[in-house]
C-alpha cells in the first residue's frame, strides 16, 4: 500500500483515490476521468476490504479529509485537485483555485436574537439538522442575502445530466423587492466536514436545469465555535468557485444584544 512521505499507510479509502489517481495521471495532465466500478479491482491489487458504501469514499475525499500527499503534490502553482461528478457513477479530477470554503477568522459576529423554538433546540437530531433548524426558524437566508425566502424542500436527491446524483440539504425560492425570484441551494456543514467547491459547481448545475427561469444564489452555512454560523454566498467565475458575500452570526438572547452593539451595527455602512 502506498505510504505518504512521513512513511504513513493511508486509511483504505485515501490508499483507493490515491491507486486511481496514480493509474490515470499523466505527469502535467490537467484532469481525467474515472469509474466507481474501479473501486473494486483497486481494493483487490491492495489487498484491502472494499468499502460497502463506495459512495463515501468520494464523499470523504471531498469534505472530511485532506487527498493524500502524493495527489496534491502534482497539482500546478495555486491549484488543487478536486473530484467533481462526471455523471453517473463516474467521476473526474480536475485541477481548480479554491477547494474549500472555510470561515475566516477576523471577521466579526453579528449578534441575531435567537428565534428557534425550545422545542425544536431540545431535539434536533445531528449538528447538520440542528444547522439547518437554526437557519430557517431565525431567518438567516433572509438576512443574509437581503430577499424574502421560503424552505422549498429539504435534501433534494437527484441526478443531474453531466454530473450524476447529488444531494443538496435544503432549498430555498425567494423573490425581492423589484419581483425578481430566486432559487437559493443550501448546504449546511458541522463539525470536521468541509464545504467543498464540488458542492456548489453541483448545486448551480442542478438550479440551472430544475429551475432555468430563477436566479441561484448557492449559500454555505457552517458551524463554528460557540454555535456561531458561518453563511458564504458563493458563486461561479471563469469556471471557478468565488465567494460573493462572507458573514458570521450568533444567535443570542435579545437581552445579549447591547446598546453598544446596536450603534455599532448602524454605524456600519451597507452592503
Amino acid at each position: 500500500m502506498p505510504r505518504d512521505p512521513k512513511g504513513r499507510a493511508p486509511n483504505r479509502y485515501a490508499a483507493i483515490i490515491e491507486a486511481i489517481f496514480q493509474k490515470h495521471h499523466a505527469l502535467g495532465g490537467e484532469g481525467f476521468e474515472f469509474t466507481r466500478t474501479e473501486f473494486e479491482g483497486v481494493a483487490s491489487e491492495l489487498k484491502i476490504v472494499l468499502p460497502k458504501n463506495l459512495g463515501d469514499v468520494i464523499y470523504s475525499m471531498r469534505y472530511r479529509t485532506e487527498l493524500p500527499p502524493s495527489i496534491s503534490a502534482t497539482a500546478g502553482l495555486g491549484l488543487e485537485w478536486i473530484i467533481e461528478g462526471a455523471g453517473a457513477g463516474k467521476y473526474r479530477f480536475r485541477q481548480v483555485r479554491l477547494n474549500r470554503i472555510v470561515p475566516r477568522a477576523d471577521l466579526v459576529s453579528i449578534k441575531i436574537p435567537d428565534a428557534t423554538p425550545e422545542l425544536i433546540a431540545a431535539h434536533a437530531l445531528g449538528d447538520e439538522q440542528a444547522l439547518l433548524a437554526r437557519v430557517r426558524y431565525n431567518r438567516l437566508i433572509d438576512i443574509f442575502l437581503g430577499i424574502t425566502t421560503y424552505s422549498l424542500q429539504n435534501h433534494l436527491r437527484t441526478t443531474v445530466v453531466g454530473v450524476g446524483q447529488i444531494e443538496i440539504d435544503e432549498v430555498y425560492v425567494g423573490v425581492d423587492k423589484f419581483g425578481r425570484q430566486f432559487v437559493v441551494p443550501v448546504q449546511a456543514k458541522s463539525g470536521s466536514d468541509k464545504h467543498g467547491v464540488v458542492q456548489t459547481q453541483q448545486d448551480i448545475a442542478c438550479c440551472e436545469a430544475k429551475f432555468p427561469q430563477l436566479i441561484c444564489r448557492p449559500v454555505s452555512a457552517q458551524f463554528m465555535a460557540d454555535k456561531r454560523i458561518a453563511m458564504f454566498e458563493l458563486t461561479l467565475e471563469g469556471g471557478d468557485v468565488k465567494v460573493v458575500s462572507e458573514r458570521h452570526y450568533q444567535l443570542v438572547t435579545a437581552s445579549a444584544i447591547t446598546p453598544l452593539d446596536l450603534q455599532n451595527y448602524s454605524d456600519r455602512s451597507v452592503d
